[in-house]
């Protein structure tokens, strides 16, 4: 049972509301978790803020942003995010056993580069921000640059922002869930 209650748009704080409006636009519906975030609306702001900050400034495709998405989500196992990425993952075009291999850190082949990457989200997450020389060497060796990993820490920031968010909350899930692995 979650902690916090779901709003929706009518019934929301008012200094939720345009928030929470943007997001079911952008959605389709409220989700549990904007609905949640907007019951205090310094946590649907700072979501919403980092999200606005890597839409106006991110260089990372869908594709390599929901792979992000979901190699955190599943070192963070939050059975919610891993959810909705599975989905925004298949929108953004990856397959279903892709978005398994990408949450269980399995090889795709072709996708050697986005692994490096992935290697480095998955060390940050699992070692509270700390990444090893050689894996972000290996991330540098397969053509990240400095920049971009620099970058990948805001979208590592905003993933473990609402995975921490959802085990805070016990948000129930309201979405299809994403295939065991």
């Amino acid at each position: 049972m979650p902690r916090i209650p779901v709003h929706t748009v009518d019934d929301a704080p008012e200094a939720s509301k345009d928030e929470l409006s943007a997001l079911r636009a952008k959605v389709g519906k409220v989700l549990n978790i904007h609905g949640e975030m907007a019951h205090s609306p310094v946590v649907l702001a700072a979501y919403s803020g980092i999200q606005q900050a890597i839409a106006e400034h991110g260089t990372f495709d869908a594709r390599t942003r929901e792979a992000i998405a979901l190699a955190v989500g599943a070192v963070d196992h939050c059975a919610y995010c891993q959810s909705v990425h599975t989905g925004s993952a298949r929108k953004a075009g990856w397959t279903r056993d892709q978005t398994i291999a990408l949450r269980a850190g399995e090889p795709i082949e072709g996708e050697e580069k986005l692994l490096a990457l992935l290697g480095v989200a998955r060390e940050a997450v699992r070692e509270v921000g700390v990444v090893g020389e050689s894996t972000w060497q290996a991330a540098l060796d397969a053509g990240w640059t400095t920049e971009e990993l620099g970058e990948l820490f805001s979208h590592i920031a905003v993933n473990l922002f609402t995975n921490y968010f959802n085990h805070y909350a016990q948000t129930e899930l309201d979405i299809p869930a994403a295939p065991g692995l």
